[in-house]
């Protein structure tokens, strides 16, 4: 047994019984957007957070205890994901990830945006000529220092 086998075991179950993210989510009491990430295989959960959603999902006790295993982050298949929606995330850091980069260099300064000290918000945003997708990403600044 290993996290990848009870990530799979996660979507499985979500599958089965249409579990929603946005309903572990406030089951556990964080964000959906965090969360998800957790059940996916990408943040590490507490003790009492493993237990919630071992219960949501049928874990047993060693399959909650890969749950709060540090994980290896930002593990996808392939170095240019192939899947659609995840390669349009790509397509956007590759095509605007220079325009960002200077946009933040001019505000801030030489520094990076935390994915630590982060937060998302991913919203359906109702609109007359199709419905849009609303992701706000928020990370502290983290200055680059002298030494």
């Amino acid at each position: 047994m290993n996290r990848l086998d009870v990530t799979e075991k996660i979507i499985s179950t979500k599958v089965s019984k249409g579990i929603k993210w946005e309903d572990v989510a406030k089951k556990v009491g964080l964000s959906k957007e965090w969360t998800t990430a957790a059940c996916l295989g990408q943040m590490a959960l507490d003790a009492k957070q493993a237990k919630l959603v071992g219960k949501i999902f049928g874990l047993d006790a060693e399959e909650q205890k890969w749950l709060q295993v540090v994980p290896y982050k930002g593990s996808l298949p392939t170095p240019v994901p192939t899947d659609p929606l995840i390669y349009r995330w790509y397509e956007i850091v590759s095509v605007y990830g220079t325009t960002i980069k200077e946009l933040i260099h001019e505000e801030f300064g030489d520094g990076i945006m935390s994915a630590i000290d982060f937060s998302m918000d991913i919203v359906r945003q109702p609109d007359p000529k199709g419905d849009r997708v609303n992701v706000v990403l928020s990370g502290k600044f983290l200055p680059y220092k002298q030494y």
